[in-house]
């Protein structure tokens, strides 16, 4: 299938590893020009540069920390400079800490919104007029599983996100007559550092091995096995092609089967 977005310019946040990572690679691999950001500069550039061998093309990059408003605006200044804009956005931000719910301090709200709610919002804002523009528009946000069935520990991610995921769903119907689409993806257990370090942690509390706790966590998957992270990036490209065109308002669940709500 030809996904219709070779050409297009897409930024994708948190992009120099795991799940950030693996959509710009399969947008990349369409034919899309992909600007990489995060915080660390040298993994940017190594990521950038194998990138660019794959598809032939120079692959920009920018070190940006999103948590700060400067941050932000630097990296939308960097997008428009390359291109005036952009035609996908794919935000996507990395997880807070694992603790119990009612002793998360009032600081660690503030900071986390400051990282995984405002990087979402305030760019998508910055980008809709363009899109609104050309009439043309893919805006995706990965969110997790725990927006439909709460993750034990993480009442900080499972709070933010589906905050997000309400912020998206309205915006969807404000953006669909504009051409632009507005959809979330919901990784269940995926494999990245990120659900090592979990299960790291959670091996830690109970005092199992980390691979007792990862095979405990697959028997609960109905797939019996954590998900590959080019399989998940596969269902983002597509989220945000042209075939897609009416796929809006949607949390599209890339899990396995491990969340058992219809």
């Amino acid at each position: 299938m030809d996904l219709g977005i070779a050409g297009k310019h897409a930024l994708v946040t948190a992009s120099s590893r795991g799940l950030g990572l693996g959509i710009a690679r399969a947008i990349a691999a369409e034919g899309a020009e992909v600007l990489l950001t995060g915080r660390d500069a040298e993994k940017l550039k190594a990521e950038a540069a194998t990138l660019s061998s794959e598809t032939g093309r120079t692959v920009p990059f920018f070190a940006a920390d999103l948590a700060s408003a400067e941050g932000r605006a630097a990296l939308g200044a960097e997008a428009e400079r390359l291109w005036g804009g952009v035609d996908i956005l794919v935000n996507n931000t990395g997880g807070p800490p694992n603790m119990p719910t009612l002793s998360i301090p009032s600081d660690q709200w503030l900071s986390h919104i400051q990282s995984m709610v405002l990087p979402v919002t305030e760019l998508t804002a910055r980008f809709v007029s363009g899109m609104k523009e050309r009439g043309w528009g893919r805006i995706l946000t990965v969110g997790s599983s725990g927006v439909v069935q709460p993750i034990p520990g993480l009442g900080l991610s499972n709070a933010l996100r589906a905050a997000i995921q309400g912020w998206s769903k309205t915006l969807s119907a404000e953006l669909a007559p504009a051409g632009i689409t507005v959809n979330m993806i919901l990784p269940g257990r995926i494999h990245t550092e990120r659900v090592d370090q979990l299960d790291a942690l959670a091996a830690g509390r109970t005092g199992k091995t980390a691979e007792e706790v990862a095979k405990a966590s697959r028997a609960t998957i109905a797939a019996g096995r954590y998900g590959k992270v080019e399989e998940f990036a596969s269902v983002a490209a597509f989220l945000v092609s042209a075939p897609a065109s009416y796929v809006t308002g949607s949390s599209v669940r890339v899990d396995g089967g491990i969340m058992r709500s219809v």
